[in-house]
């Protein structure tokens, strides 16, 4: 299995060292967002960055959510598939509307 992957819209698909780092020489940067939202003293950003951090251990982990400051500052979730990123985003965004509670 490979550790680098690109985006086909929003799929992810398998590639090699070359024609991923081409990708993401080329790409714009919006079309690797997947979601980013500002709360307060803080922000949550959801991002494809396209190397597995699942080191081979069951489906790559290629999308990541992060959250920037805050009481939740570097807290931080990956996912395999856009679809999950998004769902993810949605839950560590609420996760962090809490604790501004």
């Amino acid at each position: 299995m490979s550790e680098h992957y690109i985006l086909e819209g929003h799929k992810a698909v398998e590639a090699d060292l070359m024609t991923w780092a081409r990708w993401f020489e080329t790409s714009s940067r919006a079309d690797r967002i997947v979601a980013r939202t500002e709360l307060a003293e803080c922000t949550v950003s959801t991002v494809f960055i396209g190397l597995d951090h699942n080191l081979g251990d069951g489906p790559p982990h290629i999308f990541e959510t992060l959250v920037l400051g805050g009481k939740l500052a570097d807290e931080m979730e990956r996912y395999s598939t856009w679809e999950q990123a998004e769902a993810g985003h949605e839950v560590m965004v609420g996760r962090v509307r809490e604790t501004l509670s």
